[in-house]
């Protein structure tokens, strides 16, 4: 990525619209320092963790048929690390994008003004993010070794939970794990499943116009919703909002894709933590209540569209449910058999449709 500032062969100069020192510096402070994770409690969850994974690997390839071809790899950070690591994932990601922001903004007066204001409401998004995730399995995120397959354990998140809830640490990480693992099947196992969504990332990225008036008739847009009795934030956040019809659409993809899987890795965790993790159902309902928001933090999910990716949880879950029970446990194989087997997202509120096209 061009420097802020840097000219290429005489050209303007091309501004980052967005300070990504500054979202890192501001997302590390907001994020905090969680101090049982320097603690001699600390000191046992890399072994733990290289253990638990291992045999949630197995688990997830015994229930699901989904077996991964390599050997996952453990990786258990403090939360300015995982912060470190995904801001690393987001420029590198935003680049096609903020560099045609950055080319309209060249010259602007208000630039650095801009800049440093993107970059701190990042910051303080990623800050908060860092301070209730336990595990993530990411195909966007690269960590030192320039690999995209870890999986990422925030150890002093975990470690807070467990003493919290008085959870036993061998049982708790083992039904972390296997969720984790189960989305890195559903990528490794599936060929096409990791093409496939980093063309629909791509797409969506590629086809969002800078240009400020597209801002004007979104917020027209949403003053029709309002009419109609609907909040404009309820489908995606401010994301989906300043989406064109056609960005939609592929935002829509996405979404029915990132449903089924959230839904299909929840119904995974839950089905073996039943047979091999001691407490599993109180954890799920910790973890459940974790999600639903109150006060400030519901109005943050809702603008940046959190929101919508909690309710994956939810309507993913309860497809999986459905077609399980109506077809068996293996019936939502059919999904990987490709990417026109996947539920839409109307498909995914009415499965037994979804069955009668698959079957």
């Amino acid at each position: 990525m061009s420097a802020p500032g840097a000219v290429a062969d005489g050209a303007a100069p091309v501004l980052d619209p967005l300070d990504w020192g500054l979202a890192e510096r501001v997302a590390r402070r907001v994020a905090g320092r969680e101090p049982l994770s320097s603690s001699y409690l600390g000191e046992s969850l890399r072994d733990d963790f290289l253990s638990v994974t291992a045999q949630a690997e197995r688990l997830v390839a015994e229930r699901t048929g989904l077996d991964a071809p390599t050997a996952a790899r453990a990786q258990v950070v403090d939360r300015a690390s995982w912060v470190s690591a995904n801001v690393r994932s987001m420029q590198r990601l935003l680049e096609p994008l903020t560099a045609r922001v950055g080319q309209r903004m060249a010259g602007s007066p208000v630039a650095p003004l801009g800049r440093r204001i993107a970059g701190t409401e990042t910051g303080v998004l990623l800050g908060y993010l860092a301070q209730r995730v336990l595990g993530q399995y990411d195909l966007l995120v690269v960590d030192d070794e320039g690999s995209a397959d870890a999986v990422y354990y925030v150890g002093g998140n975990i470690l807070a939970l467990e003493k919290r809830y008085a959870f036993r640490p061998r049982d708790f990480r083992l039904w972390i794990a296997i969720h984790e693992c189960t989305h890195r099947a559903q990528f490794t196992a599936v060929s096409w499943m990791k093409p496939y969504y980093l063309s629909l990332v791509s797409e969506t990225l590629a086809s969002i116009d800078p240009d400020p008036r597209r801002l004007v008739q979104a917020l027209a847009r949403a003053a029709e919703e309002l009419r109609n009795g609907r909040n404009p934030l309820d489908d995606g956040g401010l994301v989906a909002l300043l989406a064109t019809d056609e960005q939609r659409g592929a935002l829509a993809r996405v979404q029915a894709l990132m449903s089924l899987l959230e839904g299909h890795g929840n119904s995974v965790m839950n089905r073996i933590g039943c047979e091999h993790v001691s407490g599993q159902a109180r954890m799920a309902r910790v973890l459940h209540s974790r999600r639903q928001a109150r006060g400030l933090a519901a109005v943050l999910h809702k603008v940046v569209g959190l929101e919508s990716k909690m309710r994956q949880y939810e309507i993913g879950e309860s497809f999986i449910e459905t077609v399980e029970r109506e077809a068996g446990p293996r019936a939502i194989d059919a999904a990987w058999r490709g990417p026109e087997w996947l539920p839409t997202l109307d498909e995914l509120s009415d499965p037994h449709s979804w069955l009668a096209r698959v079957a």
